[in-house]
């Protein structure tokens, strides 16, 4: 089992960084176990990383980090069953590519497809779905190594209670080793993607939301500009984008014009409300299909930082209102576009959608840019309204406040207590959110 020493490890967008006692790359359940176990005998702490595509301190430890390279196989595959497992490091992009080989596909993702499947489901990634629900609500059951060094599997028939509360747990319940997953068979979806004015989406939402299978939308700040995307499932063939339709809307406008703008608009900030009306124009109108996967998710390169919100789905063309009159009457630059996603009512315990049809408004900012002005201005917007912090996205919210907005906070916290007595997997984060 590789170890490292010492070395700093960093998130994508480069705001988390810990210099752990030593790294650790195992490569089955077994080095997991023998891990947790050592650091036990040490008094340190445990983390699993994944790719670093949270934007909190979830995976910083000053103990032992778990590097998730080693754990990326794929252990069954069950198509009769729907189900399919894998290893908890494998990426989703290669998850992605192993289920398209077997003819099956996941029923719902969010927009990146580079987090680890653990990382992605402790931290609650969900997507757009109007009837489909994020990634923990596919989960048919994990594999975890618990603080004790024993290696345990739960579902909805062995550990439900575990297994309701493990599958959005942030690691703080144990290492999740390999998730198993209900699929559908493949799939395509074509894109429609259309602008449209503020008050047309605001006072259309509603039918927009019903008449598609994946809706979602995108405001930029100081106009009246909006980017709409409709997902729906068609029989095919495919018609994807050419490739240089792909290159241009994707790569160039998408990435590399709009790093470019950024960086503009970080050292000019007056300049932001032209360019982002600029940006409003230049995406324009397309409709293509293409394997599911590859229609949910797109390249990130621009790195960002970014809070995301879960609330009530009935109260998000008010919130939407809100958040734009405090960034008109604040003299704020926001160069972002914002992000509105809607999800159907989910069952794990720390899901953002549990037990609500939920509206998630996700706002960012460019790296180098000081967000702490703008992120809490929303965030007192949002959690006015009992809004629900993205666990893997910037937020100040504590214990005190989750456990008014989570029916289940307390009984986590109780198996938590149950299972991790002496928080073998707590870092300054879970210490936070979870209070002890």
């Amino acid at each position: 089992m590789p170890e490292t020493s010492p070395l700093v490890w960093r998130n994508w967008a480069g705001n988390q960084y810990a210099t752990p006692r030593r790294a650790v790359t195992p490569r089955s359940a077994d080095e997991v176990a023998a891990a947790v176990t050592a650091a036990a005998g040490e008094g340190l702490t445990v983390r699993m990383a994944g790719t670093g595509h949270s934007f909190t301190g979830a995976a910083l430890t000053e103990g032992v980090l778990l590097r998730p390279e080693g754990l990326t196989a794929l252990r069954t595959v069950d198509a009769e069953k729907s189900l399919v497992t894998a290893e908890a490091g494998m990426t989703l992009k290669a998850f992605n590519e192993v289920l398209a080989g077997h003819g099956l596909a996941l029923a719902n993702m969010g927009d990146i497809q580079e987090q680890t499947l653990a990382g992605a489901t402790q931290t609650g990634t969900h997507g757009t779905g109007r009837e489909a629900a994020g990634l923990v609500s596919q989960i048919a059951g994990l594999e975890l190594v618990l603080a004790d060094g024993t290696i345990v599997t739960c579902s909805r028939s062995e550990r439900p209670d575990l297994f309701d509360a493990a599958r959005a747990g942030l690691g703080a319940l144990g290492v999740v080793t390999a998730v198993t997953w209900h699929v559908v068979p493949a799939f395509v979806l074509q894109a429609r993607e259309e602008p449209m004015r503020w008050d047309d989406v605001l006072d259309g939402l509603d039918e927009m939301a019903a008449a598609n299978d994946h809706f979602e939308f995108y405001w930029f700040p100081h106009t009246d500009g909006c980017l709409t995307k409709r997902n729906n499932r068609v029989e095919g063939p495919a018609e994807p984008l050419s490739a240089f339709r792909h290159w241009l809307d994707d790569e160039f406008l998408s990435n590399s014009v709009f790093s470019l703008t950024n960086q503009i608009g970080s050292r000019f900030p007056g300049a932001v409300p032209a360019i982002n009306g600029v940006s409003a124009r230049a995406l324009g109108a397309r409709t293509y299909s293409d394997r599911s996967d590859r229609v949910f998710t797109s390249p990130r390169r621009v790195r960002f930082k970014e809070q995301e919100y879960a609330i009530p789905r009935e109260e998000l063309p008010g919130a939407l209102r809100e958040v734009r009159s405090l960034i008109e009457r604040s003299g704020w630059r926001i160069g972002f576009p914002i992000e509105v996603r809607l999800l159907p009512a989910e069952d794990a315990w720390l899901s953002m959608a549990y037990g609500r049809d939920t509206a998630f408004i996700a706002i960012h900012v460019f790296h180098a840019t000081d967000h702490d002005e703008y992120f809490r201005g929303v965030e007192e917007i949002l959690t006015a309204l009992g809004g629900r912090p993205h666990w893997g996205k910037l937020h100040t919210r504590d214990a005190a406040y989750l456990e008014g907005v989570y029916p289940r906070f307390g009984e986590f916290l109780a198996l938590r207590d149950q299972i991790d007595p002496g928080r073998r997997f707590a870092n300054a984060y879970t210490t936070r959110i979870f209070g002890k």
